[in-house]
């Protein structure tokens, strides 16, 4: 057996489309208020900081510092003061109030620099927010908008999809998406099942077979009965899936934002404590004010923000230069708590696309590997059919020199047929051309073929009815076919046993070939499968809607144990949720339109990039932009690394607002002091979370975890 393994094609990229600044301005994220505000702020901060440093006159860059202060604090005052009105402190709000605060005691660019960082906080989550409603629209389009439907006298009228009621009976072109879920009554062809099952290859689709409504029709004409109504198809429940996860996927906040309400609580009682209390006592209203307001600088969690987010972003900007889009700082601190990690196969695990694996020559061809590969190809030289492009890819990458075709035919769900250099050549499924004669058929091509010339020409310039089964016949009989079908079904049953797509070729009606395809495993699985093992102390899951015998021999490839084939997305975001249930925080990888309810369920999903579709990638919290599964336990590494930085930092935090509080309340703290403290817990703990834009920090995260090593 011929090792005919095909190397991978490299991907072409694209050009970005012409006008697309206009585009982000007028529907893309620039069409936001939130980012058109966080924007304006940031600039205005800028060129006050500028004019500050320059030595212009104060009132330009106060001016400038406070146009910053309504543009990125207006929003998140007003949302805080509604959350006040309902009898909750809001983070927000005390964001702004510690602005106005500093700003009152001279202070103005620490607090427009508070006012940048939550305005920019807020654009981004609206942002996220609107790509994903964006997304699960854009997921209708797969699905037609008209169908062709029969009415009760046969006669065929285009309604629109919605119209369809169960029962109807709708007509599929080649190359047509189905209208709706339902059932073929009538026709045969290869349908494209991908969008909802992940399967790298086309189905054949029989009488009595389910199809589904977004899938593209190959070749052939199928008639389909209508069993679902379009609010209740496949994919009208993926987007209701991810619609659904989206908006009950609890928002996972930083550890910070965990602990905000109660120390803002605190923090304003003691503020207002600190005012009131020695007013009442005598003191006068400026030194009251003074000390409320250095302890609202001294004590406000600006350097608490600042240990959090500089780890977490510069480890998303790490990752960036390594191939992976982290969506967002919750998203990185999401990556650092996965203990279960499951893969989605077809164009996850493998490249999601078939290629010739494996050529076995049988006895009596009296043809090499080589000879049969190039009558092969050169018959599948204008199929369409992705098995018939990896036959042709497979004999290119060879150099093979292809015979020209001639009287090609193609055969929905049964395979093609042509004449190349003087012989027949037919390839197709093992069920059409090993199939038993019928009996009493006798053979029925050698009559044909051993006609002489004359008698066969007017045969073949007849029309209609009578040249189809002269074309069907000619050439030698099929009866050697059953006699010869036992040598050609073992290494069939074997290689559809290794899970492989067996496909039989016959040379003049006899068996010659069996050719072996496969979805080809991206060479890091294995690997990747390893490290995420060692790194969760979980053995990776698989989940995917390829048939059992596809998906246990991919996993004997890549060391996985636990396999669900056959999985409909809904049953992929039952499988996620089990193992939630179990106490697992699970990390699903994925590219496929069936994959995105899933991914939006996981704690954390991650797309691949380049393969992955619209919704995939927008309901992913990941995307690996190189399609290189080995940062997949790297940016896992990465983000267990941030977050040991993001506790040192709290730490370093804590105590320098500790000292400087204690110093306030007992003693008294300068307010240079203070706020000459303050800034300096805020420098340290952000130049300590930079470490990590440094490449050894990623070098470092790609390094395999020790055996033994448990969970950071």
């Amino acid at each position: 057996m011929a090792d005919l393994t095909t190397r991978p094609t490299p991907a072409t990229a694209t050009a970005a489309p012409p006008g697309r600044p206009a585009a982000w301005w007028r529907s893309g994220p620039g069409s936001l208020p939130e980012v058109r505000w966080a924007i304006t702020a940031t600039v205005l901060f800028a060129a006050a900081g500028v004019c500050q440093l320059a030595g212009a006159p104060s009132w330009l860059w106060w001016g400038l510092y406070l146009a910053c202060y309504a543009a990125g604090g207006w929003e998140p005052g007003l949302a805080g003061l509604r959350a006040l009105r309902e009898r909750t402190l809001d983070v927000d709000l005390l964001m702004v109030v510690a602005a106005i605060g500093a700003a009152a005691i001279g202070q103005v660019f620490d607090g427009a620099l508070l006012i940048v960082i939550f305005a920019t906080s807020g654009a981004l989550e609206a942002v996220a927010t609107k790509r994903t409603a964006d997304s699960v629209r854009s997921l209708l389009d797969l699905a037609p908008e008209r169908a062709t439907r029969l009415d009760p006298a046969g006669q065929e009228e285009v309604v629109e999809t919605t119209e369809l009621a169960v029962g109807d009976v709708i007509v599929v072109r080649p190359g047509e998406r189905v209208g709706a879920d339902g059932q073929v009554i009538a026709g045969s062809g290869d349908v494209d099942q991908s969008t909802i099952t992940g399967e790298s290859l086309p189905v054949d689709k029989q009488v009595g077979d389910e199809v589904f409504a977004g899938t593209v029709n190959g070749a052939g004409v199928l008639r389909v009965r209508v069993d679902r109504p379009a609010g209740e198809t496949v994919i009208a429940r993926i987007v209701a899936m991810v619609e659904q996860a989206s908006a009950t996927k609890a928002r996972t906040q930083l550890f910070i934002e965990k602990v905000e309400r109660r120390y803002s609580v605190v923090m304003v009682a003691a503020t207002v404590a600190l005012f009131a209390i020695p007013l009442a006592l005598g003191q006068n209203l400026q030194d009251s004010l003074l000390r409320a307001m250095t302890f609202m600088i001294v004590a406000s969690p600006c350097a608490v923000v600042l240990a959090t987010m500089p780890p977490l972003l510069a480890a998303i900007a790490t990752a960036g230069r390594h191939g992976v889009l982290i969506k967002s700082a919750v998203v990185m601190e999401q990556l650092a708590g996965i203990t279960q990690v499951a893969f989605d196969k077809t164009g996850t695990l493998t490249e999601g696309r078939p290629h010739l694996t494996h050529l076995h020559a049988l006895p009596g061809s009296g043809l090499s590997d080589h000879q049969l590969l190039a009558l092969a190809a050169a018959a599948e030289d204008g199929s369409e059919h992705p098995l018939g492009r990896a036959v042709v890819a497979a004999a290119r990458d060879r150099d093979l020199r292809l015979p020209a075709a001639t009287r090609f035919a193609s055969l929905p769900g049964q395979g093609v047929r042509a004449h190349v250099a003087g012989h027949l050549v037919e390839i197709g499924s093992p069920a059409h051309l090993l199939s038993e004669p019928a009996p009493g058929a006798g053979p029925a091509r050698t009559p044909v073929a051993e006609l002489a010339g004359p008698a066969r020409t007017p045969v073949a310039e007849l029309a209609g009815p009578a040249r189809t089964p002269v074309a069907e016949l000619a050439g030698p009989a099929r009866t050697p076919v059953a006699e010869l079908a036992g040598p050609a079904r073992t290494p069939v049953a074997e290689l559809e046993d290794g899970g492989h797509t067996a496909v039989v070729m016959l040379l003049d009606g006899r068996p010659a070939a069996v050719l072996a395809l496969a979805d080809r495993i991206r060479p890091e699985a294995a690997e990747a499968v390893a490290r995420l093992t060692a790194l969760t102390h979980a053995a990776p899951v698989l989940l995917t809607g390829d048939n059992p015998r596809a998906a246990a021999r991919l996993a004997a490839q890549t060391g996985i144990t636990d396999v669900r084939a056959g999985l409909l997305p809904q049953d992929k975001v039952a499988a996620i949720r089990e193992l939630q249930q179990e106490g697992a925080r699970v990390a699903l990888v994925g590219d496929g339109v069936n994959d995105a309810p899933a991914l939006a369920t996981a704690h954390t999903g991650v797309a691949m990039g380049r393969t992955g579709a619209d919704l995939t990638l927008d309901a992913a919290d990941a995307v690996i932009t190189r399609d290189e599964l080995a940062t997949v336990p790297t940016v896992i590494a990465l983000a267990r690394r941030a977050r040991r930085l993001v506790m040192a930092n709290l730490a370093i935090a804590a105590t320098f607002i500790v000292v400087l509080v204690a110093w306030d309340l007992l003693g008294e703290l300068p307010l240079p002091l203070g706020v000459a403290g303050h800034e300096g817990s805020t420098v340290i703990v952000g130049l300590n979370g930079l470490r990590l834009l440094r490449t050894a920090a990623w070098r470092r995260a790609s390094t395999p975890t020790p055996p033994g090593a448990g969970p950071a």
